[in-house]
């Protein structure tokens, strides 16, 4: 496919989610009261309301305006003595398999990011979501056949979980050059140790944030509320470290917890905080600091230096995002090139870490892994690349 006919693929894919949002809307509330019990935290996930359908025809039209990575030339130049033209391509990794929970907009937002960049995706989405999920694919197949494209492009695994692991195992005969999985640790290390293709791993967050003796703690407050502004994305901030050296922190901590508790979360402290402020729940051990909450929770903590904070970070931290709220430059600097996390922030929420915030539109996932790209992956992630050499007979 030439970008054009990519592109006119994805103008009738966002013409076609805005035409039947009603659609969308309906089915996905069958999704809703087909699953009891749900918790705030699968519910935001799942439901898609107006905002999110808008949300969804966006992400098509910015994956439209940015350039089509496929074919993209990332070295030229010639063979030193025998004139044989040398070329390194950016090219699609074929067929990739997602596999996720509970969202119907990772449908949209991580099928539209592999097919511009040349690939056929895979789709394997949580039961919970499955006849939103249908829907959606039915308008890929629908803007797929309009422009005479393969609907093989987008597919949907409308299986039972033993073909999809049988899938995974390479066990049915269909090629998958790359798997991504976006769930709970019991997916992702079942993937890793039975795919046989190479994995990238959508990790989890549990993102962390060190307020610096030298810091505005206006803007910190801010910025820790904001992370907290939604509670089921692996952006969201789960822990917040206070440098003990703060000026009447005490104090600082209570309104930070005050406000918090005004939007219904949890507070969890460690001996230091709880002393600080006896509302704070006292911990019992150290493994909550390992935990991701997608849920209305939060852990306090205080450190002595910005050294501490980053070793407290480096070992329970999932490798997402952190944050340093500090007026010191070196510090900060310090911070951002020693915390081992994909994306390091100074005086900034977690919360920007997104592939549509970083300006490249959707995501297909956020890689906590370092190969082969750590972060956000967009279109220009979701290739490989291929040498292609032009001879004229030449021999060795």
């Amino acid at each position: 496919m030439n970008t054009n006919t990519k592109n006119a693929v994805l103008k009738t894919l966002s013409e076609l989610i805005l035409a039947n949002k009603q659609e969308i809307i309906a089915v996905n509330k069958k999704d809703i009261a087909s699953v009891p019990d749900l918790d705030d935290s699968l519910l935001d996930r799942l439901k898609v309301d107006e905002k999110k359908v808008d949300g969804m025809s966006a992400a098509v039209n910015q994956i439209i305006s940015l350039p089509d990575p496929e074919g993209g030339v990332i070295y030229k130049g010639e063979h030193p003595t025998n004139g044989m033209r040398i070329e390194n391509r950016k090219v699609p990794f074929g067929n990739i398999l997602i596999i996720y929970e509970s969202r119907p907009d990772v449908t949209i937002e991580a099928a539209i990011t592999a097919f511009k960049a040349g690939n056929k995706i895979i789709l394997k989405g949580g039961k919970e979501a499955r006849l939103s999920n249908l829907f959606l694919v039915e308008l890929w197949h629908e803007a797929l056949n309009k422009h005479g494209v393969s609907t093989s492009y987008v597919t949907y695994l409308d299986l039972p979980r033993e073909e999809v692991q049988k899938l995974i195992r390479n066990e049915r005969g269909e090629k998958v050059d790359l798997i991504i999985p976006r769930g709970g640790e019991g997916l992702i290390n079942y993937i890793k140790q039975n795919s046989t293709a190479p994995v990238i791993v959508s990790g989890r967050g549990n993102n962390f944030l060190y307020v610096d003796v030298e810091s505005d703690f206006e803007m910190a407050t801010s910025i820790i509320l904001n992370g907290k502004s939604r509670l089921s994305v692996c952006n969201a901030l789960d822990k917040v470290l206070f440098n003990k050296n703060i000026e009447n922190l005490d104090d600082k901590i209570k309104s930070v917890y005050k406000k918090l508790e005004e939007m219904g979360i949890e507070v969890y402290g460690d001996k230091s905080t709880c002393l600080m402020n006896e509302n704070i729940k006292q911990i019992t051990d150290d493994s909550i600091y390992a935990e991701e909450f997608l849920s209305a929770k939060m852990m306090q903590s205080t450190v002595n230096n910005v050294d501490e904070a980053i070793e407290l970070i480096n070992k329970y931290s999932g490798g997402h995002s952190a944050v340093i709220v500090t007026s010191n430059n070196d510090t900060a600097a310090k911070f951002q090139n020693e915390v081992d996390c994909a994306a390091v922030y100074h005086n900034a929420s977690t919360r920007f870490t997104d592939g549509g915030e970083f300006g490249f539109g959707a995501e297909i996932a956020i890689s906590t892994q370092k190969l082969h790209f750590r972060g956000p992956l967009g279109l220009g992630e979701l290739v490989t690349n291929k040498w292609f050499i032009f001879g004229e007979g030449q021999i060795r």
